[in-house]
């Protein structure tokens, strides 16, 4: 179904802009600080420990972050955010143009890093319904997608050129789109103070858990998400430990998720998916592991393809439903505990998969694991759980009718 042309939001589309720059930020520095790690002590393990130092914000604080940012504004966090991130960057860059910088600071700019980008993604999904009209949610959250996927793809790819120039230049590159991202959100109208009351801190990230339970697309999704980020990380930590591929093959079958995404997210646009996708990318997920069995490394790029593609359309269809079903008082905090499921399978995926490396080959664990997507698919399709699942999300399709409950 075409949907409306979208409307020339000023506002939405300088959040947009901030938000692209900031992401290709975050993914060029989700390389440099590992790499710069491994360039001090020549230590793979101390550079898996800044990468985790990066990441682990993801973990602890997206639950925390949404009471936040329901408490206050947006804008302002999102202001904050860049003001912290571009500081540290710059400081980082004059250090290394000047000597040698200690890890210990490398280590902290990382946790610095991830920690900044947990509050401006959770004060984007905030503000962001705010700048558009509702039946354009979808369309807009498809804009921020496909951004997300183009700045795995071009971020990745310009951390590795600008290090080759010289390890100050990447950070000086990040400091500057800080900086241009920053000018974009301070010409965004501020908007007002989110919350006026003050309760408990631990009663408000419960009732975010609780308000997210309550509804049952929600609660599916998160699990039907969770599964999905599970098996697929998985599978690509085994291609990255297993394949024996060179550097340059292996950036390209990852890089091939994104391309997924970003055409996913984009036809989007133009295109609105509802909220069935959910159930059938569990099926694309099947064909996906199926097509990595044949071992060849173009297969294994067509099937994160797929599975970039079709996971483009979930996560659009999960933000379209929060936004249009959930009070904008409690948007951010519902919408953390919904991400922090995420990164919690994001993050296990991990050693799950060196595990399987290690214990039954790289063939035999692509093997089990599509074993387990198959089990998991047909655990889905036959019994009355998953019978529930399907009904619950065709029958919530982000396009219908909001029913938004009132704030606290």
């Amino acid at each position: 179904m075409t949907q409306p042309a979208f409307p020339a939001v000023n506002d939405f589309r300088r959040v947009w802009g901030a938000s692209a720059l900031s992401m290709v930020a975050f993914r060029m520095l989700g390389v440099i600080y590992p790499l710069l790690a491994l360039g001090v002590t020549g230590s793979p393990a101390v550079a898996g420990w800044v990468g985790f130092a990066w990441t682990v914000p993801g973990v602890v604080l997206y639950i925390p972050a949404g009471v936040l940012v329901d408490r206050w504004t947006p804008r302002a966090i999102m202001l904050c955010s860049e003001t912290v991130r571009a500081v540290t960057a710059a400081t980082l860059c004059v250090l290394l143009a000047t000597g040698s910088v200690p890890l210990w600071l490398i280590g902290l700019a990382a946790l610095i890093e991830g920690t900044s980008w947990v509050f401006h993604a959770t004060a984007e999904t905030a503000l962001v319904p705010s700048l558009v009209d509702r039946s354009q949610l979808n369309g807009a959250y498809a804009r921020t997608e496909t951004s997300a996927h183009l700045a795995v793809v071009v971020g990745r790819s310009l951390a590795g050129v600008l290090l080759a120039i010289g390890h100050a230049w990447p950070l000086g590159v990040n400091a500057v789109l800080f900086v241009l991202s920053l000018g974009m959100l301070r010409r965004v109208d501020g908007g007002t103070r989110r919350r006026a009351e003050r309760v408990s801190f631990v009663a408000e990230m419960v009732s975010g858990v609780r308000e997210l339970t309550d509804h049952p697309f929600l609660r599916d999704a998160m699990v039907m998400t969770m599964i999905t980020n599970l098996v697929v990380n998985t599978l690509i930590m085994v291609y990255l430990t297993g394949s024996a591929g060179s550097p340059l093959q292996v950036g390209l079958v990852v890089a091939a998720g994104g391309v997924g995404g970003a055409v996913g997210s984009s036809l989007t646009i133009r295109y609105a998916h509802d909220a069935i996708t959910l159930f059938r990318q569990m099926w694309v997920l099947v064909l996906a592991i199926l097509v990595a069995l044949l071992g060849h490394p173009t297969f294994f790029a067509l099937a994160t393809f797929m599975i970039g593609y079709v996971g483009a359309l979930s996560n659009i269809a999960v933000r379209t439903f929060e936004a249009s079903h959930i009070a904008p008082g409690n948007l951010a905090k519902v919408a953390g505990v919904s991400r922090f499921a995420a990164r919690c399978a994001v993050c296990a995926a991990g050693p799950i998969g060196g595990a399987l490396v290690a214990v039954a080959g790289f063939a035999g664990a692509v093997r089990l694991l599509a074993g387990v997507v198959v089990g998991i698919a047909v655990v889905a399709a036959f019994t009355p759980w998953g019978k529930r699942l399907k009904t619950t999300l065709s029958e919530r399709a982000p396009g219908r009718q909001a029913v938004i409950r009132p704030t606290g």
